[in-house]
């Protein structure tokens, strides 16, 4: 193992899971449902904490994994608006919330496709923005997110190194493409601040100027 894969597997893992996320992991396995990492997650919740966040949208709610991460970050009144399309998995989600104790009020789950839910809620009204789905739906999340957030506030896409291949400028696969694309693209933008954490599978933090 080499010297960064070493230390990329040492940081992954440096933060224990409760024991409530690791049962949404176990069930999102049992459903086939994708999850963030342990270490992509201890980094959602330092996020949060850091911004202080009362009020976040998370697209891609899976078996709330990532939801259960956030939340400890939030303030302790703070509501997650958590979106996704299949009801199943948020069938499973909302088990795991209940058997977490995570009080109902704490959590807002509206099943449906993101792209028609998101223009429905209020402009500048949230602390924070995580998008967990489908890469190819990212230009127009980060469209909605710059509407949503308030100035501040805070947008985090995961799977931004796309199992290394982004790195590549040689790959012209269609998803590592379109991510390049992607942070060049808000790189270029005044709107936002940008940086590329490799944490997991790779978060794209920007900050709303």
């Amino acid at each position: 193992m080499s010297e960064k894969a070493q230390n990329w597997t040492y940081s992954e893992l440096f933060v224990a899971e409760s024991d409530a996320i690791a049962s949404a992991r176990e069930r999102a396995g049992q459903l086939g449902c994708p999850s963030v990492s342990p270490g992509t997650g201890a980094a959602l919740r330092q996020l949060a904490a850091i911004s202080g966040a009362r009020s976040v949208v998370e697209i891609g709610t899976g078996t709330g994994v990532s939801s259960m991460w956030l939340l400890e970050g939030m303030d302790a009144e703070g509501v997650l608006t958590t979106i996704d399309s299949e009801r199943e998995f948020h069938k499973a989600a909302k088990a795991e919330f209940a058997n977490a104790g995570i009080k109902s009020t704490r959590t807002r789950a509206i099943t449906g496709h993101a792209l028609e839910v998101l223009p429905r809620l209020a402009d500048g009204a949230y602390d924070l923005v995580f998008v967990g789905t489908e890469a190819i739906d990212y230009p127009s999340f980060i469209t909605q997110a710059l509407r949503l957030l308030r100035t501040g506030g805070l947008l985090v896409l995961d799977n931004a190194l796309w199992y290394g291949k982004v790195a590549d400028p040689a790959n012209r696969e269609e998803v590592p493409s379109l991510l390049r694309e992607i942070g060049r693209s808000l790189l270029e933008d005044s709107a936002w601040t940008v940086s590329l954490q490799p944490t997991g599978n790779g978060l794209l933090l920007a900050t709303k100027r």
